[in-house]
């Protein structure tokens, strides 16, 4: 999730299905974007879930949705901060046995969404993609988007995720080309970066299994949060060499949410002294109706322990104008069990992601609360404001 939760909602088709015509009964609650709606005929989600790779770097059709979502913080020659993101989504439109036997050419069971960022001070560049496909192992000279496993290769058009890994005893994650690219003249933006990982794959919750309500609802999440990054981000026609550190997100799930969850703060964060830490708030589908909040606490050599319940607390501080909302863009993040209390902060308010289900991203910087003295960076996601 992070980071990621999202994909194309079942409500946007309605809508386009439908016309606007006034529905005869209200609306099920969904959860936020749909992301709650009963996923009867999927496979769920489940705790115990077996994870094998490199397969499951590759797409799983029969989950109703899914996404590879990778974020960093950079920096040009000069010192000054940059951020990106790159994110491809699937949503499949029918469950597998609803699904034809031999997809045809017109065949579409599968959705994909792409989205693309850079950020440098105050300038936020966005643009999105859309691509149809069905179910069948994908093919980058026969379809628009797609993922393979083996090799790993994740796209949409010309935006891409690419492994460069060529010994077969390494992780097809441990080396990453990402590229991407928008507008012309001086209103270009995009990337290209090499990702080069130095810790191993991390698994969130149990084993993998990432729960999101007191329900049960959640997902089968993995990370890949040690990308050290070298290459080239261009921005209102200028390109400059950039380094610095990426984290990758990968997460599948049928249901991801209770129908009464309306929204989440996620946060991926590269300490100071190497360890990292993700956390998130999904407001509502706690115990007696409140919050619910999880995350990990991740060691330089990657062992990874869950934070659940009242090992973690987040409050927002401190809220700011964007796009007609009230953000809150200043948190407190404590983890009493590891002595950490910390303030975390965008720099810079204006991250508003105008895409079709939008949403506030962006990059953040660490700060001990006692002290004030810098921690650690990272990014924050924050829907359903």
């Amino acid at each position: 999730m992070r980071r990621g939760m999202r994909a194309w909602p079942s409500w946007l088709l309605v809508a386009l299905l439908a016309g606007c015509g006034e529905p005869t009964h209200p609306p099920p609650a969904e959860g936020f974007a749909g992301l709650g709606a009963e996923a009867g005929g999927f496979v769920p989600a489940a705790p115990g879930t077996a994870l094998r790779f490199p397969e499951d770097h590759g797409a799983h059709p029969d989950y109703r949705l899914e996404w590879w979502y990778l974020t960093a913080n950079l920096e040009d020659a000069g010192g000054e901060p940059l951020g990106v993101q790159w994110t491809l989504f699937r949503q499949a439109q029918r469950p597998p046995d609803e699904r034809a036997e031999s997809p045809g050419p017109w065949s579409v069971d599968q959705l994909w969404m792409a989205h693309m960022a850079v950020s440098r001070g105050a300038i936020h560049r966005v643009a999105e993609r859309f691509a149809r496909g069905d179910s069948r192992e994908a093919s980058p000279e026969r379809d628009q988007a797609g993922v393979t496993a083996r090799s790993f290769r994740a796209w949409l058009d010309d935006w891409s995720m690419e492994s460069r890994v060529e010994d077969p005893a390494r992780d097809a994650l441990d080396r990453l080309t990402v590229r991407a690219g928008a507008g012309a003249g001086d209103d270009a933006f995009g990337y290209r970066l090499t990702l080069e990982a130095e810790g191993p794959l991390v698994r969130h919750g149990q084993g993998g299994f990432s729960q999101k309500s007191a329900d049960g609802q959640g997902s089968i999440y993995v990370s890949q949060p040690f990308f050290r990054v070298a290459g080239e981000v261009t921005l209102e026609g200028e390109t400059r060499a950039v380094t610095g550190r990426a984290w990758l997100d990968r997460e599948w799930s049928s249901q991801l949410l209770g129908p009464e969850q309306t929204g989440w703060d996620w946060f991926s964060l590269h300490l100071a002294d190497g360890h990292k830490l993700m956390a998130f708030r999904l407001r509502g589908g706690g115990e007696a109706g409140g919050d619910y909040l999880s995350g990990t606490w991740i060691a330089p050599d990657g062992e990874a322990t869950p934070l659940e319940h009242d090992a973690l607390r987040l409050s927002p501080l401190a809220r700011q104008p964007v796009a007609g909302r009230e953000m809150p863009t200043r948190w407190r993040l404590q983890v009493p069990d590891r002595g950490l209390d910390l303030i975390v902060a965008a720099p810079h308010a204006e991250r508003w992601m105008p895409t079709t289900v939008s949403y506030w991203e962006g990059e953040v910087r660490v700060t001990d609360h006692a002290s004030g003295e810098p921690r650690g960076e990272g990014y924050l996601e924050m829907t359903g404001y």
